[in-house]
This record gives C-alpha cells, structure tokens and sequence, in this order.
C-alpha cells in the first residue's frame, strides 16, 4: 500500500515547529503534514499509525560514522550497522574514509556506494579522505554526490595523516567542498605519549587517555584549522569537538546556513567525563577523548545555544578482544548509532535534538528534501516513546561488535518505528530490510 497515514503524533518537525497533528506519506514522500485531525477521506486506502503519546521526528540524519567496509568487516558491515542504525532512529548516514584500502579517489567512493546500495537499509553517503599526495582526486570529485573531503590534520594511522603545509593551504584554497577535519595536534600527542611512557612504560591504565589526548592537542590543531580556513576562505567544519576552549573559535549567534565554520560533537562527549573511566574502562577510550566536567557542560551548553551545529556519533565499532588492555593497547572508539537519538533526547528537549541531528545536518551539507517534515520531502520519520523507560544492555546491541558503551544506563526514551523513504524499516523491535536506502544527493550553493 502506497499511501500511509500517521496520525495523533506529537509532530517536531525540525522546522521550529511542534504540535499534535498527522503526516500523510504517499510512496516515498511527504505530501501532507498538518495540525489536528485528518480528514475521514484520508484514512481510505491508507495504512493507519495512531501514535497517540509518541514523537514523530524527523530520521536522525549521522555525519560521522565507521562503518568499516570494505576491509575491516570482523568489526562491521554497511549491512550490520544500517540496520543498527534504523533501529536507533538513523535514516542516513556519512561514512568516512579510513577504511581498508582508505577511500581516497572517487572510485573507491563509487565502490563503497554499491556496497550501499546493495546492503544498506538506511541512506547513504561517503566522504573522500585527504592524502599528502591526492589533491588532483580531491578537485575532480563530484560534490554532489560526495558529502565532502574528511582531513584528519593530526593524529592518525597510514597514509591519512596530512602533515605537509603545503598540501593543506593547496586543500584549503583549491578545493570546492566542505572540509570535516579531525583535530588533535601530532607533536602534541606524541610527547605526551613519550612523557607517560616515561612514567608508566608501555602499561599505562586506560585513565590516562585525557592526559594523552589533552585538550592543548585539541585546541592547537582545531586553531591551525580554523586560521587556515579564515585565510583561504574554505568552508571547515570541525569533527567531534571536546573541549571549552575549541568553542572560542566558533562564531556565536549565526546560523549553520550562515557559518563558514562548523562543529559537530558527539554523544560521548556530551555523556562522560574523565571521572568515568572508573566505571566504563575502555569502553569510552576515544579519539579525542573525554575531558573535564567543565569541558561537558560547556558543550551541552553549546548545543543548547546553537554554537554546535550538529551532533553526530562517530560510531566507531570495534570487537569488544579490540578493546581490552590499557592506554597504549585497548583501541580507541566505540559504538552509538543505535542509541543516540535516545541519548540526545535525555540531555535536550526534542526540539532541540531535532534541529542539531536531522534539520542542521541537512543544511550544512546539502542534503537534498531530508531533515525535516515538510511535504515534498522524502519520508524519513522515526516515532518514540518518550515514556518507556528502560536499561540499554549489550544484549540489544544489533551491531556486529556486540557491545555498547551505555550498558546498564537506564533512558526514558524508546524508538518505536522507523520509516525510511516511506519504508517502515523498523517497527517494535523489527527490522524490515526488504528494501534498501537511497544515495544521498547534495545541493551545492
């Protein structure tokens, strides 16, 4: 049945908007959406939802994710974590590049998209990675089909570090896309590193990750970035900020549409602190690190005030074998497509997570007819129940790595269903995959 009717939501529509209403989808589209109570003609011919006492939101649109294929795929699959990711509420996701091989020309980006269109239940994109040596890749790229160029301007592995100066001011002033950079300063980490192990050897707990990836590596590299971008004038958006200070950079009082320079910040950042290695380990050991209590409440201020545009996870699955040992062993990352829209809506009003996970993302990049619940837009909704209160265990981890950093963190909030494209993909517990998420398109101003 091509027509559906969702009717008695408490409708956020990532427009500003929220009120008891009813959404009309016919195929993959949105063609009614309004206040009240539907017309007796529209429940002709339609599959009825009641979502009397749930949101209706806009589908979280991540920015950040790891899916891990091709190459890494023991930890995960565009498959395994497209349903992970419906399941939480997603309805489309931005892989980045540090796959294996690394996703550095466009026809690594084009054999990712296949995987995609073949496997993924959610929709899709990808951004190009930055090398010393790809810029000629980087300025024949179609941007309307690429989200944009991920530049990892320190700490990294391989061939993805971009150290040469002047590789970057070519990246910054050649290339006609936006910039995601991952910032932490190289020099900065490598002496702390070298300071601990002086301390410690090479076992050093796992607590002393905040001491490694400091908040003077943050603020020195995403400095660098920023002035960079002033100079050139390229449009930088700065990748899971942690800290205080990294918020002086950022422009108050501007919208997203009007900003040169974006932040993103994700739900570890928003949740822990460095207290908490105590009682969550390794689990919340990434890059960059949790910081200060201070740092936390300075960011969920942050995202309250629209100084932070966006919040995405950089999901980063590892087996949980990945994540045993300490400082200098233990990998760094850790899951949360699954959950972070019920995270989200434990620290901010609906509202508000709304704007910073589905409206925001899609005018930073572009994305087209996604992020709201206006008609003519493709129909990625998700229903919760924001009453249903309930502990998040790893046993109802859908990921392929099995395991989450919430467990045993009780949330108000539930995904209910999720529709994508006008597809029920998700419903009580069930995910449908019968029918696959579409490539996302991008419209450049």
């Amino acid at each position: 049945m091509s027509r559906q009717l969702i009717h008695n939501a408490d409708i956020v529509s990532g427009t500003g908007d929220r009120y008891t209403g009813y959404v009309l989808i016919d195929g993959e589209t949105i063609i009614d959406v309004a206040p009240g109570i539907p017309d007796a003609s529209l429940f002709g011919g339609a599959f009825v939802t009641d979502a009397r006492g749930c949101l209706l939101l806009p589908g979280v649109i991540d920015c950040h994710v790891h899916f891990r294929q091709p190459g890494l795929t023991h930890k995960a699959t565009i498959a395994s974590e497209s349903r992970a990711a419906v399941a939480g509420g997603v309805t489309s996701f931005i892989d980045m590049p540090n796959t294996v091989p690394q996703t550095t020309t466009s026809a690594l980006v084009e054999a990712k998209a296949d995987i995609a269109a073949r496997d993924s239940v959610a929709n899709y994109a990808f951004f190009i990675g930055a090398t010393n040596d790809n810029i000629d890749e980087l300025l024949a790229a179609d941007y309307n089909r690429i989200a944009g160029v991920k530049l990892f301007m320190g700490s990294s592995t391989g061939n993805m570090l971009v150290d040469r100066q002047s590789t970057l001011v070519e990246l910054f002033s050649r290339v006609n896309a936006r910039i995601v950079v991952h910032a932490e300063d190289e020099a900065t980490v490598r002496a702390n590193a070298e300071a601990i192990r002086g301390i410690y050897g090479d076992d050093a707990p796992v607590c002393l990750h905040t001491r490694l990836r400091s908040a003077e590596a943050c603020y020195k590299a995403s400095k660098a970035a920023v002035d960079l971008a002033r100079r050139t004038g390229a449009r930088l958006h700065i990748a899971h900020l942690s800290t205080a200070r990294e918020l002086e950079l950022l422009t108050p009082g501007a919208t997203t549409t009007d900003k040169q320079i974006t932040a993103e910040v994700s739900p570890h950042h928003l949740l822990w602190t460095e207290n908490d290695y105590a009682d969550r380990g390794s689990r919340i050991k990434m890059n960059p690190s949790v910081k200060t209590e201070a740092d936390r409440q300075a960011l969920v201020e942050a995202v309250v005030n629209g100084l932070i545009d966006i919040i995405a996870t950089d999901h980063a699955p590892h087996l949980r074998a990945d994540k045993e040992g300490g400082l200098f062993k233990a990998a760094s990352g850790a899951p949360m497509v699954e959950f972070s829209l019920i995270a989200a809506l434990s620290l901010f009003t609906p509202e508000t997570v709304a704007e910073r996970m589905a409206a925001a993302p899609a005018r930073l990049f572009g994305i087209d007819r996604r992020g709201t619940i206006v008609p003519g837009n493709y129909a990625d909704l998700v229903m919760v129940d924001p009453q249903s209160p309930h502990t998040v265990t790893d046993s109802d981890v859908t990921s392929l790595c099995g395991w989450t950093p919430l467990d045993g963190l009780t949330f108000n909030h539930r995904v209910i269903k999720t529709w994508v494209n006008g597809n029920l993909c998700f419903d009580n517990g069930v995910i449908n995959d019968d029918k696959s998420g579409k490539a996302l398109s991008f419209s450049r101003i």
